[in-house]
């Protein structure tokens, strides 16, 4: 893979990982469009560890309080909305986790990588979202933010990760997002506890896929350009969510899916 392939590549993981429009169907689609080689599953994980590294590093006070607050209820009994937070994103992780381990090889069966009907489902999941996170989002009320979000909240949001696994270009982050807004999560909560909700897995996933990284000057400048870019968007996200809509999102994902679909008749 070259290097200018590796940049555009971590640029497209950056934005659309942490946006609600799926890493996963840009990352197959872009080199499907320009005739690029297929990316291999090291460096995919390898983008997904730069977005992860934006993450923990925008979250680090969170994460720290989160943690503190979790040990402090378990072994000072010490009660706290940072302590609440942080068990709850344990247990809406476990489920999620187990459960996505299987949608994945399922997936795998139904949708393989590279195929038409790949590309179909991807295409038709864009579509489908697109039009499910326009119609929740304008419809759906903000009566809960971060603070205050309930356990059947969190568990809720934590299970829908396990359709992201299921349907390639559902999107985690759409999917987490779509959820909470359904369950009457204001629209900058619902952003910032799927950011959180998506680190422990995608941790889990790089933690996994370790020994398989190449080291090489391409894989350093996708990992760096995802990160820079992740953090970028972070910032953006969670400013415009203050007082916009995912209705652009939305939109965004049906043209995209439409036009790839178009493409896998047309070729």
């Amino acid at each position: 893979m070259s290097i200018f392939q590796a940049l555009i590549l971590g640029i497209v993981q950056g934005l659309t990982e942490l946006l609600p429009v799926s890493s996963s169907a840009h990352l197959a689609v872009f080199p499907w469009i320009f005739h690029w080689e297929e990316i291999p599953e090291s460096f995919d994980i390898a983008l997904h560890f730069g977005t992860l590294l934006a993450i923990s590093l925008f979250f680090i006070k969170d994460w720290i309080a989160l943690i503190k607050g979790g040990f402090n209820q378990v072994v000072k009994k010490e009660k706290s909305t940072e302590g609440k937070i942080f068990w709850y994103l344990v247990i809406a992780t476990i489920p999620a986790g187990i459960l996505s381990l299987v949608l994945d090889k399922l997936s795998e069966n139904l949708f393989p990588e590279g195929s038409r009907i790949y590309l179909i489902a991807i295409a038709v999941a864009l579509i489908v979202m697109g039009l499910v996170l326009y119609f929740v989002d304008k419809k759906a009320k903000s009566e809960t933010d971060y603070e205050n979000i309930s356990l059947v909240q969190a568990v809720l949001i934590g299970i829908s990760q396990a359709i992201a696994a299921a349907f390639p270009g559902v999107s985690r982050s759409g999917i987490t997002m779509t959820v909470a807004r359904m369950l009457k999560v204001d629209r900058e909560s619902a952003a910032k506890y799927s950011f959180l909700l998506s680190t422990p897995i995608i941790f889990a996933a790089v933690l996994v896929s370790l020994s398989s990284f190449e080291f090489s000057l391409a894989f350093v400048m996708g990992v760096l350009t995802s990160f820079i870019v992740g953090l970028i968007v972070i910032k953006f996200l969670l400013n415009y969510l203050k007082k916009g809509s995912f209705k652009i999102f939305a939109v965004y994902r049906m043209i995209f899916g439409a036009i790839i679909l178009a493409l896998t008749f047309i070729r």
